[in-house]
């Protein structure tokens, strides 16, 4: 897969749940993992965190919303069940994102929601446990980012393998017109250049 993600959770108080975020996290292959103003105690998060994920990837404890900090180029999208988040199975990921989960027993903040770029939710008709809703955003990940063969049309799995990758050959350009008319503006003047 090309780009990158994170996942991260604002004002989580039960360090178990955080643990279950980050190791699945890991297991999806996440680049970095965060918490913003969270009661989060890495000792705690240990014991469900059975693959030690933290130390396989970054993590970031921010201590407020205002001393976040993301890559240049990462869309941040918020994972919150409102009436006008995105369904997330009609929701296109980018390439490069970090994901956000509010609290147990809470939502995201105003301000967190406000940074973000796309807030989507899980189609349920109530809410779910914090590190499940990560599991089931990050394995619609996985899918829609075109790893796997395309699901047949009747039950069971796919009857083509999904192909392999190619790389393409190398692009030749034709460079010897270069070599005795090169491209110089009309205003350039060869006298006055100086290497």
């Amino acid at each position: 897969m090309r780009g990158y993600f994170g996942v991260g959770v604002e004002g989580i108080s039960k360090s178990m749940n955080a643990g279950a975020i980050f190791r699945t996290a890991h297991a999806f292959g996440a680049s970095f993992a965060f918490t913003v103003a969270a009661n989060y105690k890495r000792t705690e998060s240990n014991l469900s965190d059975t693959s030690n994920s933290l130390e396989h990837m970054p993590f970031y404890g921010f201590p407020q919303l205002k001393d976040m900090l993301l890559p240049h180029d990462c869309r941040l999208v918020g994972v919150e069940l409102t009436d006008d988040s995105i369904d997330l199975p009609s929701f296109r990921h980018p390439s490069k994102c970090a994901y956000v989960l509010g609290p147990e027993r809470g939502s995201l903040s105003p301000e967190m929601v406000k940074k973000c770029e796309f807030v989507v939710k899980i189609p349920t008709n109530f809410c779910i446990n914090v590190s499940v809703a990560a599991a089931l955003v990050l394995y619609d990940r996985s899918l829609s980012m075109g790893k796997f063969a395309e699901r047949p049309v009747r039950a069971g799995g796919p009857h083509d393998e999904l192909p392999k990758h190619t790389q393409g050959g190398p692009v030749l350009r034709q460079m010897d017109k270069f070599r005795t008319d090169p491209p110089l503006g009309k205003d350039f003047d060869p006298k006055g250049f100086s290497a």
